[in-house]
């Protein structure tokens, strides 16, 4: 749905057709047709810091209420930082027995309760703050921060109109070559968009003091490039 709003965008603009993920069609006589690339580098919207909860007890029941107690150090830790708890998602929630494998007999020693907790936070001087509470917990694992876009529609454009002016610069060029004038296009293959998936950096279990600032302090994520590729077959005057 976003990509055809971006093809009426671009027809709206300039009053052309625009083919979206087609094959190119026969290309018509006195024409000249290009391919070119388009990126736009954006800095990510949304920072995304997920974790692991696992507790383990003798009892499942003491098991099931030390995971309890955790995701209620979660849920103040959010709210302390002006978070609404039902903002974190979890993804999986398994328990399982534990056994001791160096008794031959294979012993129940406990039970393991393990779930999957990510947050998603769009004011950046809050992930250092928070991904040191989260791993100062000792129930907590595994925690990374990866940094993604998730506003793209305007990513999107600006990509594709770099595309569009690469595309005519190239298209220029050769009609002047050979002795031609470029026209105006005929038709615009918009092939494929190109986005990273976020990069996680993981996260170890803080050891400085309270008073060194957290390991994301003063530093800027890393931003998107999203690239875009269009094929255009323009008239030759």
């Amino acid at each position: 749905m976003k990509r055809n709003y971006l093809i009426l965008g671009l027809l709206l603009f300039t009053g052309i057709t625009v083919i979206a993920q087609q094959p190119p069609v026969t290309q018509h006589p006195d024409s000249v047709t290009v391919s070119a690339d388009g990126k736009f580098e954006v800095a990510p919207d949304t920072a995304l810091i997920q974790f692991n909860i696992s507790a383990q007890e003798p009892l499942l029941k003491a098991a099931y209420a030390r995971a309890q107690q955790a995701a209620e150090q979660v849920r103040q830790v959010l709210r302390s930082n002006g978070i609404d708890p039902h903002q974190a998602e979890i993804g999986t929630l398994q328990v399982s027995p534990v056994y001791d494998y160096r008794n031959p007999k294979r012993k129940l020693v406990g039970y393991q309760v393990n779930s999957a907790i990510s947050v998603k936070v769009k004011d950046f001087s809050k992930v250092g703050p928070l991904a040191d509470a989260f791993s100062g917990m000792d129930v907590t694992a595994n925690q990374s921060i990866s940094y993604t876009l998730e506003d793209m529609d305007a990513a999107r454009v600006k990509a594709a109109e770099d595309a569009m002016r690469k595309a005519r610069e190239l298209a220029s060029a050769l009609a002047r070559s050979a002795g031609r004038t470029l026209g105006e296009a005929r038709q615009i293959n918009l092939d494929a968009y190109s986005v990273p998936g976020p990069r996680p950096v993981m996260y170890a279990r803080a050891m400085a003091t309270e008073a060194a600032p957290p390991p994301t302090a003063e530093f800027s994520p890393a931003k998107t490039t999203v690239t875009a590729h269009v094929t255009v077959e323009y008239a030759l005057k």
